[in-house]
């Protein structure tokens, strides 16, 4: 492999005017190396990273950098300008410029060593050393860490650095360029001298230092990620690590760059006191954090002001003010706690069976919101212009502002619309759960080709497992150099989107068809004692994890029934049923809470309040605190109230063509007030046996008395429990 910085990438006497106008000078040397193959591709896909966050740093320095299919190998190219240029730093105009271009598919020994010089711009003596270089030969030599032959040689201290540029490419390729957490905070620098470190106070150790035990150094875990994933990933981590070091805190870092990242170890997160987030794209498996005094912020903040993200966090560690345990999402939807699915991943160790429920899962949340949304505009439009208006002509060629029916046909058009995104969407996501994004491609693909052979909601869940598994296939076969920059948005797309269309349409899809077309007719026919035992299953599923992964094969299962222009009279009963039984839970805590208040201690109490509102709009949110403090008198008596509700809906022969909603679409229920009748009977049953229940055990100290003016004297645990489902 070629250098990545020579004489030939350096202009030490850089003449450009402008931000643009530099980023051109260098990509120029880039092309006549064949280092870049299309100058104005380069420089575009540059300037739309620059257009993203500016790529000025405070100390006179300028990164602009992007990953480009036109870059051949990684290449880094730096110039020094007298005059100073504008890349929108806080403090001014930048005098070193360093233009960092990676293929699009580069691996990852490469953004390593693209990282590792992100660290050492952080490093005062090596920028002080290019500033002095005194040609060209020096300050490539100086950049990739190694004893320049002529004047301007390297400064005491950085030669041997454990930060140069090449000395740490081996090491951060298995630590910080395979994405680990990098513990800096004490290996030098104990507890005890921290006053020598530059903190005049020392490391404040001890009561107001909130959950910081005496003895040792207060503990931050960080996460540092950009939009490209190479420059301020690792300078933001090594400010943070910097700032720690100086203020006697102990700082371990996680970057999710470009090259990936690992999980900081369990009982490093555990072990921490604070938690610092410095990113411009989300933080992946961000609830693995939850519970902590946390602050959330861009990635500059940490290059700019490490010391006052520090300090912020151990002030809200010293008040205890902490994130919540994993906030959940509506019944039947999302549930998710603060990410996504995609987001968590697979943890290592895991099994596949937890894995594949996480890739299923993974497309069954991104399918939520256009279920929610198509169905709701459907049943608006049933509701305003009746169950014929899916007869209506395209609102293309009829559209009358001032006719009632004419709105209904749009709302219920829009709505189908986007229903039909509902199988490409669940087998995308799917697909990108398991290889990230070079599986949308053909999960789209797949998922369009199941509508189009009528294999429905069972061909998206095999088009998403099989685009994920050929793609995930494709990346582990070695390719040369040449062709890695076009991997990611040529060959795989093309290779993985052929062969799911092959399977698709010639091995699987007729056998997945005919299931899906058996399990509707079996649908359509239940009645009777059948349909209120299933009923009375699905009340249980949605009962049983309040937004898990058994609710969500319950709602995806009802969902999956009306998600066709016309659906049938079962499928209508299932997705009422599901819908009941998903608003029991939090309406039982709220009417316990009202009816037993002694029972619960404030903190409860108060959420039931809130129960009222969100189970009333099908969100068992509401349910989740009491569940997770006492899962074995909540979750039970919940199941009951929802399995009766369900049965008693199935039997009432109510139906629903919404997905969610609540009480707020009851104008479009078939049966409306049996269908009330029948929430009322499961909120009331599991109402009266969480009473029961949690009479029958001994209260908890303070529940039970209040105090003096009514007030209750035990005071919500200073620890949120972890709900039962995320």
């Amino acid at each position: 492999m070629s250098e990545m910085i020579t004489a030939d990438l350096v202009d030490l006497d850089l003449s450009a005017d402008s931000k643009e106008a530099a980023a051109r000078a260098l990509a120029e040397r880039m092309v006549a190396l064949g280092r870049v193959t299309d100058l104005d591709g380069f420089l575009a896909d540059v300037a739309a990273r620059e257009a993203q966050m500016p790529t000025g740093l405070d100390g006179g320095i300028g990164i602009p950098h992007c990953r480009s299919e036109h870059v051949t190998e990684p290449t880094l190219a730096f110039g020094r300008s007298a005059a100073g240029i504008d890349f929108g730093a806080a403090d001014g105009p930048a005098d070193l410029i360093f233009l960092i271009a990676a293929p699009a598919g580069a691996d990852d020994a490469h953004l390593t060593i693209l990282s590792s010089l992100a660290r050492q711009l952080m490093n005062a003596e090596f920028t002080d050393a290019l500033r002095s270089a005194a040609d060209a030969n020096a300050a490539a030599a100086l950049i990739r860490g190694e004893e320049p032959d002529g004047t301007g040689g390297v400064p005491e201290g950085i030669e041997d650095s454990e930060d140069s540029v090449d000395s740490v490419a081996v090491p951060a390729a298995a630590s910080a360029g395979a994405a680990t957490g990098i513990a800096t905070g004490s290996p030098d620098v104990g507890p005890e001298e921290g006053p020598q470190n530059g903190s005049e106070e020392g490391p404040r150790n001890g009561p107001d230092d909130g959950p910081a035990e005496r003895g040792r150094p207060f503990r931050v875990v960080a996460v540092t990620s950009c939009p490209t994933g190479i420059a301020h990933t690792y300078m933001a981590a090594e400010s943070l690590e910097k700032a720690g070091r100086e203020a006697g805190v102990e700082v371990v870092v996680e970057t999710q760059g470009s090259a990936g990242f690992t999980r900081l170890d369990p009982a490093v997160i555990e072990a921490a006191d604070g938690v610092i987030f410095a990113h411009d794209v989300p933080v992946r498996d961000k609830d693995r954090f939850a519970g902590k005094p946390t602050v959330d912020t861009g990635v500059k903040a940490a290059i700019n002001r490490p010391g006052e993200l520090i300090d912020e966090v151990r002030g809200k560690a010293a008040r205890g003010e902490v994130t919540a345990a994993g906030a959940a999402g509506a019944a039947g939807t999302d549930g998710a706690s603060g990410t996504t699915p995609v987001e968590r991943g697979g943890k290592p160790g895991e099994g596949y069976g937890t894995k594949l429920r996480v890739w299923l899962m993974s497309g069954v949340s991104y399918m939520v919101p256009f279920v929610a949304a198509g169905g709701l505009l459907i049943a608006l439009g049933f509701a305003i212009g009746g169950y014929e208006i899916n007869k209506a002509p395209s609102v293309m060629d009829h559209f009358v502002w001032s006719q009632a029916d004419s709105w209904a046909a749009l709302l219920f058009q829009v709505g189908g619309v986007a229903f039909a995104f509902l199988v490409p969407v669940l087998a995308g996501y799917i697909a990108y759960g398991m290889a990230d994004r070079p599986g949308l491609v053909p999960g789209f693909v797949g998922g369009s080709i199941a509508l189009t052979v009528n294999a429905g909601f069972l061909g998206g869940l095999a088009a998403g497992l099989i685009s994920g598994a050929v793609v995930m296939a494709i990346q582990r076969v070695r390719i040369p150099a040449a062709l890695r920059g076009i991997m990611p948005v040529v060959v795989i797309p093309l290779i993985s989107s052929a062969v799911v269309g092959f399977l698709m349409f010639v091995v699987i899809g007729k056998p997945i068809a005919s299931a899906q077309k058996a399990m509707t007719d079996w649908l359509s026919g239940l009645s009777g004692a059948n349909a209120v035992l299933l009923g009375a299953l699905l009340g249980l599923m949605m009962c049983f994890d309040l937004g898990g992964p058994v609710n969500k094969v319950a709602y995806a299962f009802a969902t999956a029934g009306i998600a066709v222009a016309d659906p049938s009279d079962s499928a209508m009963k299932i997705m009422a049923a599901v819908m009941a039984a998903g608003m029991v839970p939090p309406l039982a805590m709220a009417l316990a809470t009202t009816v037993r208040g002694k029972l619960f201690n404030a903190a409860e109490r108060e959420n039931g309040k809130a129960a009222w509102v969100l189970g009333a709009s099908f969100i068992s949110e509401g349910a989740i605190p009491f569940a997770a403090a006492d899962p074995l008198r909540v979750i039970p008596s919940s199941m009951v109230g929802g399995a009766l509700t369900g049965a008693l809906s199935m039997a009432f022969g109510a139906t629903l063509r919404a997905p969610h909603g609540g009480i707020f679409v009851v104008p479009l229920i078939g049966n409306p007030l049996l269908y009330l009748v029948a929430i009322a009977a499961g909120v009331c049953v599991t109402t009266a046996l969480v009473i029961v229940l949690k009479g029958l055990r001994k209260p908890a100290p303070g529940a039970v008395s209040q105090g003096p003016g009514g007030t209750d004297p035990s005071a919500p645990s200073p620890e949120a429990k972890q709900p039962v489902a995320a």
